[in-house]
């Protein structure tokens, strides 16, 4: 069983922004099913897959990880997020590494007490803008319009990544879409 959880913000305002990334990529793999609210997120439970978005916001988002991964202890936790050191289009799978500055990350490993999981990195850096003076509200920021067929075709590679992942395990996954 995998318990994948996509970090993100709650909150209309949020929608389409690079720090949701990993609940877009939640969406995709949700293929249109509903989410009920649970465990203070967006949950949804399709056979051997449990699809979470926290809503708990995402320097909080270990506390909700926390309370689903009780319900799941046997299920192999994978983390998706945005990463703003790596360039939009880029997709690094990773397992137990420190959070490298990511406040979501680091919550839910300060939550859970291990780092050791794998995370499906979303790069969302683009050298046309200006990031270094206020990574905050770069990340709030929705993707621009020409970033949108980047963004379609990353979510899909995505996509693609969590299902060889699920299917042919960790190694494969690293070794097909980290780029």
């Amino acid at each position: 069983m995998f318990l994948i959880i996509g970090l993100g913000n709650p909150g209309k305002q949020y929608d389409d922004t690079r720090h949701n990334f990993g609940f877009q990529l939640i969406d995709l793999l949700a293929g249109g099913e509903k989410f009920e609210r649970k465990y203070e997120s967006e949950f949804l439970k399709l056979s051997d897959l449990v699809l979470v978005k926290p809503q708990t916001f995402m320097n909080k988002s270990g506390e909700a990880v926390k309370e689903i991964a009780k319900f799941y202890p046997k299920a192999e936790l994978v983390v998706i997020h945005d990463d703003i050191d790596l360039p939009l289009g880029t997709i690094r799978i990773q397992k137990n590494i420190s959070a490298a500055g990511h406040n979501g990350v680091q919550n839910i490993i300060d939550e859970l007490g291990t780092q050791n999981f794998t995370r499906i990195r979303l790069g969302i850096r683009n050298s046309k803008f200006e990031i270094r003076n206020s990574p905050e509200d770069y990340v709030l920021q929705k993707f621009s319009e020409e970033e949108t067929d980047t963004v379609k075709e990353i979510l899909l590679k995505a996509k693609e990544a969590a299902d060889v992942l699920m299917t042919d395990g960790f190694e494969m996954a690293q070794s097909k879409f980290n780029g």
